[in-house]
């Protein structure tokens, strides 16, 4: 086995308890992906109109020419779909993540006043809304930093946290280390917990997420009412919640404005927000106080001074 690029046991059957905060039997972290403006585009010289996670029919439309229903699409979740999450959220007082397309946020002010206001997480979710297993090395080395500069750049600080599109390249976890400011990725879908990977004598953190408990079961056909969504998130949260006993786990859910921001289906997620609102028990947290709970609960003797990051 020595040599094979991929771990299959993991933490197997004795995964660390997590000690989450208030003895919490579950860690529950939402996610709004911010991907609307960054997507590829005519107007942004990609050749084609991304339609992906919307109801275009783009197939009426041929590939080079621009998708206007596509376009429109995207935009509903930035014009509309954004504020109704966040009313959401605002009104049940839990927090919430944004995996942030930097030039996504760039092309809309509002949203970033509104991020400043609420002080929401910000993880960085690439420059732009494309798939790094495309990129050259160079080109994803590029995309890497100026990511991280505009985010510096809309919010005083730049990101601790990275999630790629779908899925990461053979190279970026090496380019986020070579970066040096991440202090966690999500680009993994292998576990419930965080788990720390060591390269060239520097640990990393990751905090695995979910294309499972995801609203992009919307956009691919497997929901198709807010009571799958419900219903599916229900049933994993209190699977997790009768484990979490004797082995708390942690829960991520991926929302996207312009799929579970229409009514018909917010309604789905507004009916898990006032079912787990009733549990005193679980911790409804951001993405990178999971991050400072593992640095600080869970450490590893190669990882970054504490005092250094977090202050």
């Amino acid at each position: 086995m020595n040599g094979y690029p991929r771990d299959l046991i993991g933490y197997a059957d004795t995964p660390p308890h997590p000690q989450w905060p208030g003895g919490a039997r579950v860690a529950v972290n939402f996610v709004i992906n911010y991907e609307e403006g960054s997507e590829y585009s005519i107007p942004d010289g990609d050749g084609f109109s991304e339609a992906s996670l919307t109801e275009s029919p783009s197939s009426t439309i041929p590939h080079g020419t621009r998708d206007l229903a596509a376009e429109t699409l995207f935009e509903y979740g930035s014009r509309v779909g954004f504020w109704r999450l966040l009313n959401l959220f605002l009104q049940h007082q839990f927090p919430v993540t944004i995996f942030a397309c930097a030039l996504a946020l760039e092309r809309n002010p509002r949203v970033v006043e509104a991020i400043k206001k609420y002080e929401l997480d910000i993880c960085c979710h690439g420059w732009r809304w494309i798939e790094h297993y495309k990129l050259t090395e160079d080109e994803e080395r590029e995309n890497i930093q100026k990511a991280v500069a505009s985010l510096k750049n809309l919010f005083g600080q730049r990101p601790l946290g990275w999630y790629c599109r779908t899925g990461p390249s053979v190279n970026t976890r090496r380019l986020l280390m070579e970066e040096g400011g991440f202090i966690y990725d999500s680009d993994a879908y292998n576990d419930e917990l965080p788990y720390w990977l060591e390269f060239t004598n520097k640990a990393h953190l990751v905090i695995p997420y979910s294309l499972t408990t995801n609203d992009s079961k919307f956009g691919r056909g497997w929901f198709s009412t807010s009571d799958d969504f419900f219903k599916f998130n229900k049933d994993a949260f209190d699977l997790l919640y009768d484990e979490g006993k004797t082995a708390p786990k942690m829960m991520s859910i991926g929302l996207h404005q312009r799929l579970i921001g229409h009514p018909a289906r917010a309604m789905g997620l507004k009916r898990f927000l006032d079912y787990i609102a009733n549990f005193d028990d679980i911790w409804v947290c951001n993405r990178i106080d999971i991050a400072k709970h593992w640095f600080k609960t869970h450490p590893h003797p190669l990882q970054p001074e504490t005092s250094k990051i977090f202050c």
